[in-house]
């Protein structure tokens, strides 16, 4: 049976769609089979890490949830990213993008969606490409699918900065979360400045929240020259930003 794992932060701009995407390759590299859904739908932009133009698309997850197509007719193999750089035989990964069509994501804000379809297409993806590793890479903040997302994983991953208000909408998503009974929780703290503290700044926020932090990532200008052209930790081997994914991926494999 494989897990779902949610990527989730309480505000935008902490890096979680890098984070996403860079775990799903790292995954799939040691030979799992991996999909990535972007339910981040008022605002999408995992396909771009992969390279993935909206042109390439037939159908992304709003068609899916308005009835258009099955759910594996939007997932897109983005195995290619892997050329090169696998570790073991067997892997894959699987790009299910939010549409990038102005008129789609109006009709999402102006009229919603089922979010219950959400639940049996992530199990009716896991069956039909018999995935290991289900990535969600959820809407920041709180509403109605972000909670059905987290309630129906097996993990969740919490993306935060080191940054007053991260800290404080962080809270409320770790009670949510324990109110929904998550199996596991983990947390990865991005965008650290003075690595001389990363130490103790771990260890404070495992304090506060009694949750396990997966790494410290820094705050690098090699990823921003990067611009999310590209899966970072497959581009940027030994890196101490690819070090710290490598041993978060190995963590999650092993959860």
């Amino acid at each position: 049976m494989g897990k779902i794992l949610s990527v989730h932060s309480f505000r935008g701009g902490t890096g979680k769609s890098n984070v996403t995407a860079n775990l799903a390759a790292l995954l799939a590299r040691r030979g799992k089979r991996v999909g990535i859904v972007d339910t981040d739908i008022q605002s999408p932009g995992v396909h771009v890490l992969f390279n993935l133009s909206p042109e390439r698309f037939r159908y992304a997850l709003n068609d899916y949830l308005w009835g258009k197509c099955r759910i594996e007719e939007a997932a897109y193999d983005v195995s290619g990213v892997l050329e090169g750089h696998r570790l073991n035989d067997g892997g894959s990964l699987h790009l299910i993008p939010g549409s990038m069509r102005t008129g789609e994501i109006t009709r999402i804000l102006r009229d919603g969606y089922d979010v219950g379809l959400l639940n049996s297409g992530f199990q009716e993806l896991m069956e039909r490409l018999e995935l290991t590793h289900l990535l969600i890479d959820t809407h920041p903040g709180v509403n109605e699918e972000t909670l059905l997302s987290i309630a129906i994983s097996d993990i969740l991953l919490l993306i935060l900065r080191p940054d007053q208000q991260d800290y404080q909408g962080t809270a409320i998503t770790v009670e949510l979360a324990r109110q929904l009974e998550v199996e596991q929780m983990f947390m990865l703290i991005n965008k650290a400045i003075n690595p001389q503290d990363f130490g103790v700044l771990k260890q404070r926020v495992e304090s506060t929240y009694q949750v396990p932090v997966l790494g410290v990532l820094p705050l690098s200008g090699d990823v921003a020259i990067l611009g999310s052209g590209g899966i970072f930790a497959l581009a940027n081997p030994g890196h101490p930003v690819t070090s710290v994914l490598e041993a978060a991926a190995e963590r999650i494999d092993a959860a």
